[in-house]
């Protein structure tokens, strides 16, 4: 590969001496299109400046830009699954902006007929599209952009409590982060989410915190802080952070994994069954002899393509999933059945039993109402195998569907935009992706009506518990992997404070004593916590008091009370209060920290996007 000064020398740049230290002013921007050979824009691509962590994806009329960019010649390249990489120099003026094109050559991956067997062994064909995967010259046509059939769940945001009549609230952890990276990929598209869209909870837990590793028995750590709330005066914030025990892949008990792949024809664009099999060579990379794995396919009809391999016989695995492509309609519920079968087939007693599905979400031939797959799937989990849900691609993504099913199964949901985000799910994660090491994880807060006059939960609202819940073993309630870490936020407005927030009223209660409520006054509340071992149905308990505030909140407070003011910026929450792009900025970036591999400077500049979205004009037609 040629070096930057190579590059730059056989595109007629000069370099010039460049001095030991740049001022702050000495950054520009870059921004640009990326097209295929036939002048076609690539959505999806992803555009990154060589050596630094700064990189965006392409939006879908193929346009990009890349701020803060050091001035000076740099090196940027643009990948796209089924596209060449393609690789530029710019040079970028100080305060100023480099305009930086590229046009990707398609790479042709003709595929063969697919033969896969049922359970009775009869051989049957899932036919697949006969030309190349990458959208190049005839090749069927890709769907509309203004083509779109996804769904999410209505929210309806957790409201005011008072202390004094409900001092309890009850909740399930959540470690999926799939609603982060959804809407990551709507706004590198240049609009705004759906509402509904954004879970605040999923987008706090898309990041690791420096929360402490578990010292004692049990499997994971518990962090409280009390603080100010940012977007509202007077009011205070409390974090409760749990961080799972973290084990390297080598600690790893060995897995049985099922790898369910819908190949329908809905799976055909780059973003879909291509970035599907290329998170999945990144995951079959990892895999130890102990391992084993098995490839099921569903699109008109459900097969096992790969029989339950050793992770060792990686040549074997990975030509099984090269050879997959997408065409017919969606047999999911069949999938799933067979998926699970080929599990329990090659069940490991002392191992990891899981199902891997990969999709856009779409169920529309065979088992698919939610009733059905979920009552399939509940059964499944009590038998010790669990299901990771992950969702690709744009215009058919069923969000809701898919965070239930993983809810169900014991596992979690991610969704997968670009191969950064497969890499982070599949290499970085992989603990928590595969391992298990706390189920069933409840949290229950007593907040003490002395110090707090009302508490909301931020996020949270598909995961609510009633108070008997949490002592009711049989409930079921949220997986945490190993290195997981979860961080949930409740606003608090403290007794004596005026505020604004409405908690409605009732009469008087007759038969509650005062002397309660004034019991302990140094407390301001108390988490409770509830997990069951992996393998016990019985849960323990884990309690922890919290008697005093901060003034000086750590930068991970910061850094997570940023992440939920911008949610609720974007689903213009009604409890928003005076939360702004403009703060959030402000202190994400103070937060940011070491940042190693880039997520909260990539944070930093999606608000920066959103910012810039909601200050242009408005487009005619544009929604």
């Amino acid at each position: 590969m040629l070096g930057l000064r190579q590059l730059a020398m056989a595109s007629g740049l000069v370099f010039a001496a460049v001095p030991a230290t740049r001022t702050a002013i000495e950054v520009g921007s870059i921004e640009g299109n990326v097209r295929d050979e036939q002048g076609r824009a690539l959505a999806g691509a992803i555009v990154a400046v060589d050596g630094s962590a700064l990189k965006t994806t392409t939006a879908r009329n193929g346009s990009y830009r890349i701020a803060g960019v050091t001035a000076g010649p740099v090196k940027v390249t643009a990948q796209l699954v089924g596209y060449q990489l393609g690789i530029e120099v710019a040079t970028v003026p100080e305060a100023g902006v480099a305009k930086l094109d590229f046009k990707l050559k398609g790479v042709s991956l003709r595929l063969e007929e697919l033969v896969v067997t049922d359970r009775a062994d009869k051989s049957m064909k899932i036919r697949g599209m006969s030309a190349a995967i990458s959208p190049i010259a005839g090749a069927p046509p890709r769907q509309s952009a203004d083509f779109n059939t996804e769904e999410y769940r209505r929210i309806q945001e957790n409201s005011w409590q008072a202390s004094g009549r409900n001092p309890l609230s009850t909740f399930s952890i959540d470690v999926d982060a799939a609603s982060y990276s959804n809407v990551r990929r709507f706004i590198t598209e240049g609009k705004l989410p759906p509402k509904d869209a954004v879970r605040i909870e999923e987008m706090i837990n898309y990041f690791h915190y420096d929360y402490p590793d578990p010292s004692g028995d049990d499997p994971f750590s518990v962090t409280t802080e009390l603080s100010d709330a940012p977007w509202h005066r007077g009011h205070k914030l409390a974090l409760i952070g749990l961080q799972g025990r973290r084990l390297s892949i080598e600690h790893l008990p060995p897995n049985n994994l099922v790898f369910l792949i819908d190949v329908s024809g809905s799976m055909y664009s780059p973003d879909k069954l291509p970035l599907v099999k290329s998170a999945f060579r990144m995951l079959v990379n990892e895999l130890r002899p102990q391992d084993r794995v098995a490839l099921v396919v569903y699109a008109g009809a459900a097969g096992v393509v790969l029989p339950s391999t050793p992770g060792d016989q990686k040549d074997r695995i990975l030509d099984a999933i090269g050879k997959l492509e997408a065409g017919g309609s969606t047999a999911g519920g069949a999938g799933i059945k067979l998926a699970y079968q080929t599990a329990r087939d090659n069940l490991l007693t002392h191992g990891n039993n899981r199902v891997i599905l990969a999709t856009d979400g779409d169920f529309n031939v065979g088992v698919s109402s939610d009733g059905e797959l979920t009552r399939l799937i509940e059964d499944e989990r009590r038998d010790g195998i669990s299901l990771t849900v992950l969702g690709f691609g744009t215009g058919n993504l069923k969000d809701a569907k898919m965070e239930q099913l993983a809810d169900k199964g014991n596992g979690h949901y991610a969704y997968v935009d670009n191969l950064l985000e497969a890499k982070k799910v599949f290499v970085r994660e992989i603990g928590a992706t595969l391992l298990t090491i706390a189920k069933d994880v409840k949290i229950q807060v007593e907040f003490n009506p002395s110090k707090v006059a009302s508490y909301r939960l931020v996020g949270y609202e598909n995961r609510m518990l009633a108070a008997e819940d949490f002592n009711d073993d049989a409930k079921d309630a949220g997986e945490l992997g190993a290195g997981h870490s979860v961080t949930a936020l409740y606003e608090i407005v403290p007794v004596g404070v005026e505020t604004d927030v409405k908690v409605g009223s009732v009469d008087p209660l007759k038969y509650q004593g005062e002397a309660r409520s004034r019991m302990g006054s140094d407390e301001w509340y108390t988490v409770k916590l509830r997990y069951k071992p992996p393998t016990s149905n019985t849960s323990l308990k884990l309690e922890r008091v919290v008697r005093g505030d901060s003034k000086s909140p750590s930068a991970d407070f910061r850094f997570a009370s940023s992440v939920a003011e911008f949610g609720m910026v974007l689903r213009e929450s009604e409890f928003r209060g005076q939360a702004s792009l403009a703060a959030v900025l402000d202190r994400a970036r103070r937060a940011r920290g070491d940042d190693e591999e880039g997520y909260r400077a990539e944070f930093i500049r999606l608000v920066e996007s959103v910012r810039l979205m909601k200050d242009r004009p408005a487009v005619v037609g544009e929604r």
